[in-house]
């Protein structure tokens, strides 16, 4: 290797932004084993799958209903 390098023309990465992070997520058995099945028919890992399918749901703007019904009150007798 040389003692000295030149990097005054060097320019940053232009992918830099699109690489991927890290994170620590929990997820349900049933939701791995889904994806973990799916990997298999695939070949794709399933983390990349998981990935892909968020991406997905990102680029389409898909909302889950989050709405819950008010729980059941006893009426009095």
């Amino acid at each position: 290797m040389r003692k000295h390098y030149d990097f005054s023309k060097a320019r940053k990465n232009p992918y830099a932004a699109q690489l991927k992070k890290p994170v620590t997520i929990r997820l349900d058995e049933g939701s791995i084993s889904y994806f973990k099945g799916m990997a298999e028919e695939t070949g794709i890992p399933y983390q990349s799958l998981i990935n892909l399918y968020l991406k997905d749901c990102a680029a389409t703007g898909k909302r889950l209903n989050l709405a819950w019904k008010a729980p059941l009150t006893k009426s009095a007798a």
